[in-house]
Parts: C-alpha cells; structure tokens; sequence
C-alpha cells in the first residue's frame, strides 16, 4: 500500500493519507509497504547508532530546524484551539548529551546484566552505550548500573534505574526492585564508597549516602528526596529559570504555586518574599532545608497544601504581587479558575503541556488577564516533548 503523509500527529507519528499513524516518517513523504519512497527534504541521518531500535527517541530522523518548528507549532495550534494569540518567542533547545536525569531498566543476563531503554512499543531492553541523549557521566555509569541490577533484580524481573547527576556525583533509586535482605545493604554501602556515588535509593528509601546529593537553585542548594522531580537538563532549569525571573518584574511578595523542592522558589527569594506550597511534604521539607542553610535569600514561607483539592483562593492572594504556577502535566484548572478572579497583577507560567496550557490560559485571559508571550523550551531533544513558560498580567492592574 501507497500512503503519504499528512501531518505529524501529537506523539510525533506521521498521519497518513490512509491507515494508522505511522512513526518516524515525516509530512510530505510517500511510504510504500513500511519503506520510504520519497523522502522529505528535512529528513537527516540519525546522529545516534541505536535510533533504529532503540525507543528512547522518537524524532532524530528530523532536522533540528523542523522539529523546533514543528514543537513551536504544537504550542501555537494548542493556543490557537481556545482562540488565543501571542507572542511565541525562538525555540530553546538543550544540546545534545545534556540530560542529567534519565529512567534506564536493567535485566539479569547469564553473564552478569543488560542496561538501556525499551525498543518502542516493546518490552525488548536495548542497549545504548553510545547514547546521544544522555549527559556522559550517565553512561559511564552504566557497568555500576549493571552491578546494581545483578543486585536489585531477580532472574526473570527487569528493575527500573532512575539515574539523576547530582553537584556532588550520582544519585540513584532502583525501582521494582527484589526486597532487601541485611547482607545486601552492607554490599551497597560498599558498592557507593567504591563507585563514589552520592546517594543510592532502593525503591524510594534512601540505602546509602556518600554525600547530600545537592542541587543548586539560584543561591539556595537542595537535596531532594528520592525520585523527586528535577528539570532534565540544567540548560532547561536556566532557561525556564530565566523566564520566571522576567515575569516576576520588580515583586516583592510571591507566591508559587506546585513549588516542588524549589526550583524556582529560591531564585525568587533572592529579592522576593515567597510564599510556596506543594502537595508532597518531603518536597516541602528540602525546599525549606535549602533555604534554612542559604544565605542572602528573604524569607521563604514553605507549605504543604493538595492545591487540587485546596486551592488557594483569591481572598488569600490579597497581598501577593506576583505568581509562579507550574502544574503537573494536567494543568491546574480548580487552581487556575481561583487564580482568575484574584487581583494579582503578573503570573509567571511554567508548563510541560501545552493543551492543558491552553485551557488555563484561556481561563485566565477571561478572567482578565493577557497572555504577553509564550517561550517555548525543549528540554527533551529528539522527543515529540515541548515545554513552556510564559507570562502573564492584569493590565487594569498597573
């Protein structure tokens, strides 16, 4: 069958003219039986030798020019479904081998064991020791992994290994791993001097530390619990960084909303009094650690509050000068349609959805407020994954 491409779908799939979205395959191209008749002019070699099999990646056969328009077109077309315009600024992407963060599997083999991502679509472990993807001191650590999964899982069992770089070396937490027997944790305190790694976790419980696993935000340093969430690369923490710090202006009391343990909390408090609330306690606990041993920062307020449930009301914004908002990936409307009536006079949006964006603003605009502009960030090279932040105030309000 004869098929040619329409348009790239939201996972980055090509739609054909007929039959189900096809991958790696780009709008314009002509795909006979599964082989590419007439390729796009924007298609390139893949830069990295396990693209093929390999599930990690979904976008390395497009030239970075037609991916950074095609995610900046994701953002526009999302907006432009609730009727919205804006300014939506240059495209900033992270380089390549710059993710600090990353969710490898490992599986027992006969010999000792496997690292890698699944293939797409498939329970099938690929290797990558030459990944493009992943910041290098990621890979290198792929014999300790190893080590770890002969360890951590059973003969028949593949472990989750969420790998983070920390200021202080690797912060690493096994997931479905086999329970811990008293011998075992004796051989990976050993196991963590001798690899010097900062911090090893064993399905979210800490097993051994070597050193805080620490990372910088603005002036304040955190040690985040296990598995915490965490920008993916410290390009993208810079630049969403950046964009909040812009909207923010000259404020002086502010709020963040789904703080996290604080990434953009504490840049705040270099000249702000912030107010932050997030649902995870143990979140709440390292941003206010962090901000107790920092210096020079102004008062933090660090709250645990389920802002789905709870969210804050206008009533409570009172004094507030300016917003952070950054939801998980479904959006905040309970929080949003609250933000909406409130008197507060900038938001400074952060977004890692741009539908679910498009919802909130659209909320927000009616409730007043204008959208200023939208900078997107793309944090996840070679993904069909976009980020945002964006701006937002209440002319009327000064």
């Amino acid at each position: 069958m004869t098929q040619t491409i329409l348009r790239l779908n939201h996972k980055g799939e090509g739609v054909p003219d007929a039959g189900a979205p096809i991958p790696r395959v780009l709008p314009g191209e002509v795909v006979e039986d599964g082989r590419i008749v007439t390729p796009s002019a924007d298609r390139v070699a893949a830069p990295c030798r396990h693209f093929r099999s390999c599930g990690g990646c979904s976008m390395q056969h497009a030239s970075d020019t037609f991916v950074a328009d095609w995610k900046t077109d994701v953002i526009r077309l999302g907006l432009a479904a609730r009727g919205i315009e804006t300014d939506i600024r240059p495209i900033l992407t992270s380089p390549a081998q710059s993710r600090r963060r990353a969710t490898l599997h490992g599986r027992r083999t006969k010999k000792g064991a496997m690292i890698g991502f699944f293939g797409r679509g498939s329970d099938a472990l690929i290797e990558v020791p030459d990944c493009k993807l992943l910041d290098p001191a990621l890979v290198a650590a792929f014999p300790v992994l190893e080590e770890l999964t002969v360890a951590a899982a059973s003969r028949k069992s593949t472990v989750g290994l969420m790998v983070t770089l920390s200021e202080r070396g690797l912060d690493i937490d096994i997931l479905d791993a086999k329970p811990l027997e008293p011998q075992v944790i004796l051989e990976m305190a050993a196991l963590v001097e001798r690899h010097k790694l900062a911090r090893l976790s064993w399905d979210g419980e800490a097993v051994a530390t070597r050193e805080p696993p620490v990372q910088s935000f603005g002036a304040g340093k955190v040690t985040p619990p296990p598995g915490a969430f965490l920008q993916a690369t410290a390009h993208g923490q810079a630049a969403l960084s950046a964009c909040v710090q812009e909207s923010l202006g000259d404020a002086k009391q502010v709020v963040d909303l789904f703080a996290g343990c604080g990434t953009f909390t504490l840049p705040a408090a270099a000249k702000a009094e912030v107010w932050a609330l997030e649902g995870e306690a143990s979140l709440i606990a390292a941003l206010d650690a962090g901000w107790r041993k920092a210096t020079g920062l102004k008062k933090v307020k660090a709250e645990t509050r389920d802002l789905f449930r709870r969210p804050l009301l206008p009533q409570e914004l009172r004094k507030t000068d300016a917003v952070i908002i950054d939801p998980p990936r479904a959006g905040a409307e309970a929080q949003t349609i609250e933000l909406a009536q409130s008197s507060v006079k900038r938001i400074a949006a952060v977004s890692c959805n741009p539908i679910s964006f498009a919802r909130d603003a659209e909320i927000l605009i009616k409730g007043g407020y204008r959208l200023d502009w939208v900078q997107p960030v793309d944090q996840f090279r070679w993904s069909s994954h976009v980020e945002l932040a964006a701006q937002f105030t209440k002319p009327h309000m000064g």
